[in-house]
């Protein structure tokens, strides 16, 4: 028995309080853990972006089209070890019109050698190459479809309007968290000769690996120099870099779930502090008595501070307790498999867990320290007198 243990047991002093306490603090605890996962999440693609991979696109925007030829010049480019390319198809499935997934024409022969994180066996890769109408579809995209090797599939065209058929040659898994394992990869030549005239040999953006990832600015800094004078001018970048670009289209958004996160920390303290005021309020007569014992103020300092030390670790790890299966089990794998293109790896961070238990107990020591101080301040005559 010491005084930490006895502020531990003041805890259950008053059970319905303190029950409505931690569960509000659990609710906090659960709602900062999920937007932080969020944030950690949204990040997945730009800290897990291969070092060695460079990506070009239009100077302009990311949505305008370059020229196919373009690609041949990149692989000359001193550095370069291998190139491909790609253009956004976007297709939807029409049995589900909100079934939203990556759909992407690429070059056959090289996508798979420049993205060698999308595992794909021998046979698929083989029946792959040999079917101009085949497609290489994720793991988690064809659990979704309910699609196997050797089945047809038939997407409606937005960006190409029409219907278009495909044979399922092989599903791949990924090595790299940053891969989204929800994409439908399918041959550039199968779109291209359905295009028009006008229409054909315009490619989205072009991926490069290079020798050495030290030079990434060096030599992304060569292939665009080499299309300056062209009618067509591109940006060249690092693939981290690439991904930042997409994500700062959401930065104001980012920004306010991180206002929001702090909110939430600021709200759980005012309700732990509001508690353990109540405590104090209710047992200064106690704690005059102690101090009539022979207590000092900071054996009172001591058991209130333990006491709110103890609301703050039980609503942490209950609130790591409740997160889990509806962040993690729930929440996250619906992502993964809706949203992959945004949300390819959706976990709970270990520093996030060791965050959220912190911030809890370290909150609660803070609301604490003014009704500790209080409490410790008074005279044993004006505890005795106080009425709660």
């Amino acid at each position: 028995m010491n005084l930490v243990s006895v502020a531990a047991r003041n805890v259950l002093r008053n059970k319905f309080r303190t029950l409505l306490t931690v569960i509000g603090a659990v609710v906090a605890v659960l709602a900062f853990v999920l937007l932080r996962t969020v944030l950690s999440a949204w990040n997945v693609a730009a800290d897990h972006a291969a070092k060695d991979r460079i990506a070009t696109r239009h100077k302009i925007s990311f949505i305008l089209p370059l020229p196919k030829r373009y690609m041949d010049t990149v692989r000359e480019v001193p550095g370069v070890t291998e190139g491909s390319f790609m253009s956004w198809f976007g297709a939807k499935d029409p049995r589900d019109a909100n079934n939203f997934f990556a759909s992407m024409a690429v070059e056959s022969k090289t996508f798979f050698k420049v993205y060698d994180e999308m595992v794909v066996s021998p046979e698929g890769m083989e029946r792959w190459l040999g079917d101009r109408k085949g497609a290489i579809v994720g793991d988690v995209l064809a659990t979704r479809l309910k699609v196997k090797p050797g089945d047809t599939v038939t997407l409606e065209g937005t960006i190409y309007p029409g219907t278009w058929q495909f044979n399922v040659s092989g599903i791949y898994t990924a090595t790299r968290k940053s891969i989204d394992r929800s994409q439908f990869i399918f041959h550039y030549d199968y779109l291209n000769e359905s295009l028009p005239e006008r229409q054909r040999d315009q490619i989205g953006w072009m991926t490069a690996r290079i020798d050495d990832p030290s030079r990434s600015a060096d030599i992304s800094a060569a292939i665009d120099k080499i299309f300056d004078e062209k009618d067509v001018q591109t940006a060249t970048m690092s693939e981290r870099a690439m991904n930042l670009s997409f994500m700062a289209m959401m930065s104001a958004v980012l920004t306010a779930l991180n206002v929001v996160s702090i909110i939430i920390l600021l709200i759980m303290m005012m309700i732990l502090g509001n508690t353990i005021a109540m405590g104090v309020r209710e047992r200064t007569r106690e704690y005059g008595v102690l101090r009539a014992l022979g207590f000092e103020p900071k054996h009172v300092r001591i058991f209130i501070i333990g006491e709110a030390a103890t609301i703050g670790l039980l609503a942490g790890f209950l609130g790591l307790v409740v997160s889990y299966p509806i962040v993690e089990l729930g929440l996250g794998r619906w992502l993964e498999e809706d949203m992959g293109a945004w949300f390819p790896y959706f976990r709970i961070e270990p520093s996030t867990m060791v965050m959220a238990v912190l911030l809890s107990m370290g909150l609660s020591l803070v609301a604490s320290l003014i009704p500790a101080y209080n409490a410790s301040k008074l005279s044993v005559t004006d505890a005795l007198r106080r009425v709660a």
